[in-house]
């Protein structure tokens, strides 16, 4: 059956050999390179009469069926631009829809159909033939079948079913190109994945299928199964596998600030000197922030970085000063991102994805407390008292969702979730000394949250240890310490924990959208973000 669709000025011809409305769809993503829509999808005749999807095959038929409209809502990844010709999401909200306009046709357009030599025509064959050579590599391996099913009922797969379709995939591919494919054929079966998958595809990387493939570094999981089954041949590739980079904590920005804060450096030491006696802090924040570009060349110098907290002291007394210097790089839109959208995006899909998991007695306790409100803690004080609050056990889920990839052969070596954990946050006894505990430090530290409270679950206050010294966090809330421990990165350029740096690298592009594509992401990362953003 072949049906004429249209978006906007841009008409294309869609081939599919069931008139059945989930395939028409599915056609119709991949013709215009759209990502699948997270929820609603409503079919109008001409008079604006709703139709219902079950019906399609019978309208859809009719030679005068005329026009049908497909509103598409909630566009999967809508803040990345689509440039397939006529079509461009990058202004879309969660609130617009994408159009598709059906309209009858006869056999005779499949001669217009078989012209078709555009651009968009042959990245769509393309799409096709990646998508037929891993359904055929599925179709006749012991498993695929499975994995294709769980898909059809789900949206998504489990860790272990992606791993086995990964090494099913990498057989064949080796099995017909050897033991070191090319890339093109690499990236075929990658973009097959996506293509056949729609779902697993990674709305913030640039073709969607990178953490499969990615033919710039030569990552993903397909080149990682790929090099095991080489060493397991005595084989290995020579490539290098450069990192993406130009992104992160210490990365150099272009920052537009306001003729007050150009100041000379003689201006700047008097300011400094001024602050530190100072004992209004509305005048002390004024003064920090005209004096932040020249803050910005000490914290972007390596011989000079460690003497920021030494130059600038009020920032161990002064609340906020943090949260000030990362507006003034990114903006407050940027700035408030993660107290938005963490929880009404991001946290009950990371309990409902853990829950997936093996339920190990710590990580069943942990969802536990991500579940829990504070009337089923105070009924429930015995089971959830030492326990981390709802959000901060939501955040460490992400943790274990996102782990810690292996230090490689020197020590630690591969570390737990629970052990990395430690790095992010320690819980301190209220009447404890905070001053006692940095003094027991042994070495300088990235940062991490101090809690003080009577247990885990009451936390009064945060602080942030950075270099032996204690910054008290403004919010006494365990979602805004955690928001400002991550931005404490960013204001002091300090690289992430490498125990942690995968999780940070989730929350820095996917939560906060900061240096998308500028920054290297694991594999890992990318999927949990496409499950995450379904």
């Amino acid at each position: 059956m072949l049906i004429k669709t249209k978006i906007n000025m841009e008409q294309k011809y869609i081939k599919i050999t069931e008139p059945n409305f989930e395939e028409f769809l599915n056609a119709a993503f991949m013709k215009f390179s759209i990502p699948p829509p997270s929820e609603g999808v409503t079919v109008y005749d001409e008079t604006g009469t709703e139709v219902d999807a079950d019906v399609f095959e019978d309208v859809a038929q009719q030679p005068n069926a005329g026009v049908l409209t497909i509103r598409l809502k909630h566009i999967r990844g809508s803040n990345r631009q689509f440039t397939d010709a006529a079509l461009e999401l990058s202004n879309y909200n969660s609130e617009d829809s994408v159009i598709l306009e059906l309209v009858s046709c006869t056999s005779d357009d499949t001669i217009i159909l078989e012209e078709d030599s555009s651009p968009s025509a042959k990245r769509q064959k393309q799409d096709q033939d990646a998508k037929r050579l891993v359904e055929s590599a599925l179709a006749k391996t012991a498993g695929g079948d499975r994995i294709v099913k769980e898909y059809n009922r789900t949206k998504s797969l489990t860790d272990s079913s992606r791993r086995q379709m990964v090494n099913i995939l990498a057989a064949n591919m080796t099995e017909a190109h050897g033991m070191a494919p090319p890339r093109h054929v690499r990236e075929m079966y990658a973009k097959g994945i996506v293509s056949m998958f729609p779902y697993l595809m990674d709305p913030y990387s640039k073709n969607g299928y990178e953490h499969f493939y990615d033919g710039e570094s030569g990552t993903g999981y397909l080149a990682w199964r790929l090099k095991t089954i080489q060493k397991s041949n005595a084989t290995s590739e020579t490539r290098a596998s450069p990192r993406q980079t130009g992104g992160g904590p210490k990365a150099r920005r272009d920052v537009s600030l306001s003729p007050e804060m150009t100041l000379t450096e003689e201006q700047c030491k008097e300011a400094m000197s001024f602050m530190k006696y100072c004992s209004d802090e509305a005048t002390v924040k004024q003064k920090m922030k005209i004096t932040f570009e020249y803050r910005r060349q000490i914290v972007l110098d390596e011989e000079k970085s460690s003497d920021v907290l030494t130059e600038f002291p009020r920032f161990r007394d002064v609340k906020g000063l943090v949260e000030q210097d990362f507006i003034l790089q990114f903006g407050e839109n940027v700035a408030a991102k993660f107290l938005e959208r963490w929880p009404t995006i991001f946290k009950q899909k990371i309990i409902q994805q853990s829950k997936a998991f093996p339920t190990a007695s710590e990580l069943k306790e942990l969802i536990y407390c991500a579940e829990a409100t504070s009337n089923e803690r105070e009924e429930d004080e015995a089971s959830l008292g030492s326990g981390w609050d709802s959000d901060l056990s939501s955040i460490i889920l992400l943790l274990h969702l996102i782990p810690p990839s292996t230090q490689g052969r020197k020590r630690p070596g591969r570390v737990s979730a629970s052990q990395a954990e430690k790095h992010l946050v320690v819980f301190m006894k209220s009447g404890t000394s905070v001053q006692e505990h940095v003094d027991a430090i042994t070495s300088s530290t990235q940062p991490y949250l101090l809690a003080i409270g009577m247990n885990r679950a009451t936390i009064h206050e945060f602080y942030i240890v950075i270099d032996k010294q204690a910054i008290p966090c403004r919010s006494t809330s365990s979602l805004g310490a955690f928001d400002e421990l991550f931005k404490t990165h960013f204001v002091f350029g300090i690289m992430y924990n490498q125990m942690l740096q995968n999780m940070y690298t989730f929350v820095q592009t996917t939560v906060y959208n900061i240096d998308i594509g500028k920054v290297h992401e694991s594999p890992r990362v990318a999927e949990i973000r496409a499950r995450l953003l379904q």
